[in-house]
């Protein structure tokens, strides 16, 4: 529960704006302030109530224990968070040590109109406004099961294993869900920065080869038509209402009806391709 208030809850935006350390500092004062008490109240009922305890360790002994076993595990979740806690799990699993091909959706999501305020915030000012924008982005893409495969400039790239993916055609309630957040953080944006973030998306579904790259800085990347195709879009949502475009492959993998009305555009010519993409587009607002 306490990890849970702490990633998922009302504190999530604080402690995420905490340096690394600063945080790991901070989740191990918290779980060494439970333990101490629970030890407490474990010893409290032995003096008390004569309760017999399974050890003849004292109670200094077992909370230093216990207290390094916490700062080692919230250090391996404060580096999850840095890498993403599946690729973290990837690396230790080497399951992209060699290159593999696997069927995913791909969302791309892309803040509109980030150039300009680039101008009228400065360069600090931006960052703090793509920091703020992205972070109540994540909320959705935690809900949803996606995976953050990285941040390139003012686009955010999610990605599902089909399976995944196909259910409840959750990278389309994602997507959907990244805008109602947005929709709800509109106050906090408009008093710090003077606008709210607005975005626009792109979704395809296809091969991706994925494996790891690099030596000193290692990483696992994703490469394919796929991730071609799914920027391609993202780049011809900005000529069409409703600012979402998906290939209408993604949208018949999906185990249920889509639940928001769509229209289909049928086959449309993308930048360097040379055979057409059948799409479908949101219904305009």
């Amino acid at each position: 529960m306490l990890e849970i208030y702490l990633t998922q809850g009302p504190a999530r935006q604080w402690v995420g704006r905490l340096s690394f350390s600063l945080s790991l500092l901070l989740r191990s004062l918290i779980y060494a302030l439970v333990i101490a008490i629970l030890h407490g109240a474990i010893h409290y009922c032995r003096l008390e109530y004569g309760i017999a305890l399974p050890t003849n360790h004292s109670f200094m002994d077992s909370f230093g224990l216990i207290a390094l076993a916490a700062v080692a595990i919230n250090f391996v979740m404060q580096i999850a968070n840095l890498v993403g806690p599946r690729t973290l799990l990837n690396f230790f699993t080497g399951r992209y040590h060699r290159p593999r091909e696997e069927n995913r959706f791909v969302l791309f999501v892309d803040i509109a109109g980030s150039t300009g305020l680039a101008e009228r915030l400065g360069g600090i000012g931006i960052h703090r406004f793509l920091d703020r924008t992205f972070r109540v982005l994540t909320g959705p893409v935690v809900d949803y099961r996606g995976e953050v495969l990285g941040y390139v400039g003012d686009e955010l790239i999610v990605t599902w294993p089909e399976k995944v993916g196909a259910v409840d055609a959750r990278p389309l309630r994602c997507f959907l869900a990244m805008r109602k957040a947005l929709l709800d953080a509109a106050p906090r944006f408009s008093h710090e920065f003077g606008v709210v973030p607005k975005i626009r998306g792109s979704l395809n579904l296809g091969p991706v080869i994925v494996g790891e790259i690099g030596d000193i800085k290692r990483a696992i990347v994703f490469n394919g038509d796929t991730m071609n195709a799914a920027a391609r879009l993202e780049e011809l949502s900005r000529t069409v209402d409703g600012g979402f475009l998906a290939s209408c492959a993604a949208i018949a993998r999906f185990d249920i009806a889509a639940p928001v009305g769509l229209r289909d555009l049928g086959p449309m010519q993308i930048r360097g391709r040379t055979d057409a993409i059948a799409v479908m587009a949101l219904e305009a607002a």
